[in-house]
């Protein structure tokens, strides 16, 4: 695929303004390509799991009825049908993340790699080849954060921040899972602050953009049960079986799905701009290629 917009290079050091404004600019300039690209691979695994979590939330539904109305099970509801709601949720979601996070970063490594063009078939081959070690390093990270959290929340940040970069380093520099967690730290030395700084800024950016678009569903659920008009009863705080509830919250996951890949495509601008800080690699690159410029 051919890409006719500017090229941005990603191997240089960036301030944080810099680095939002290539990231949104990344973007946009990249969008229609960009998104089909994650559409192609990552397409069916997203419907699966929306599917899943309206069947999830039909489920709970049933549950909270029985619970607050005390009536008799329906035909439709059992134990065995919860616990599949559940893990059809978790497994496709797991998945849906995962092949999300390696479109995003194999595409970005494919646009370096072919300066502004993208093959599709090297990403798809790329993603699903990085597939296990990705899931490897988020057990590995999920862990470690909440692990940290519990030891009273500030551990969990101080460790969030460095392994955040941890899936850019497993990809762009090839290494095993193990070895990315532990390069993030070294990675990211004496840079701790400005990382967060940044991560900080791109998340409220984000959360507030996921925010707006989860608003439809919430101003629906709050009419349903008369919170506006003040007549709630029973009967209505039960708006899991609505359909057009199911719907709206069904279109602002897949909405918060897509906006967390502006948190990814910030991440590999911080990635590159701390390992130029540390290894000068882009500049290497661009000073090998004036020199075999001026030789021909």
């Amino acid at each position: 695929m051919q890409t006719t917009n500017k090229y941005i290079e990603f191997k240089k050091q960036r301030e944080l303004g810099e680095i939002l404004s290539d990231c949104f600019g990344f973007i946009r300039n990249e969008f229609k390509t960009f998104f089909r690209t994650i559409l192609k691979i990552v397409g069916p695994y997203i419907l699966v799991m929306l599917i899943s979590m309206g069947f999830y939330m039909y489920t709970i539904g049933d549950i909270f009825s029985l619970s607050t109305f005390g009536s008799t099970p329906s035909a439709a509801f059992s134990p065995i049908i919860m616990v599949l709601a559940v893990a059809a949720l978790m497994f496709s979601s797991v998945a849906a993340y995962v092949l999300a996070q390696g479109t995003v970063l194999h595409y970005i490594k494919s646009y370096i790699n072919n300066k502004g063009n993208i093959n599709f078939e090297e990403i798809h081959k790329g993603v699903y080849g990085s597939f296990w070690s990705l899931i490897g390093l988020g057990i590995l990270v999920g862990l470690s954060v909440m692990v940290g959290i519990f030891l009273c929340v500030i551990p969990g940040i101080y460790l969030a921040v460095p392994l955040s970069i941890s899936f850019a380093i497993l990809v762009f520099l090839k290494k095993d899972a193990m070895e990315s967690y532990q390069y993030s730290f070294t990675l990211i030395k004496e840079n701790w602050w400005i990382t967060f700084a940044t991560l900080f800024v791109i998340y409220i950016i984000v959360a507030i953009a996921s925010y707006a678009f989860s608003l439809p569903s919430v101003i629906y659920m709050w009419i349903k049960m008369g919170v506006f008009s003040g007549e709630m009863d029973a009967e209505s705080m039960n708006v899991f079986n609505d359909p057009i509830y199911l719907i709206l919250n069904i279109l602002s996951t897949l909405v918060q799905f897509l906006m967390n890949i502006i948190f990814l495509v910030a991440t590999s601008l911080i990635f590159f701009n701390l390992n130029e800080k540390k290894n000068f690699t882009g500049t290497f690159e661009r000073i090998e290629s004036l020199g075999k410029s001026s030789e021909e």
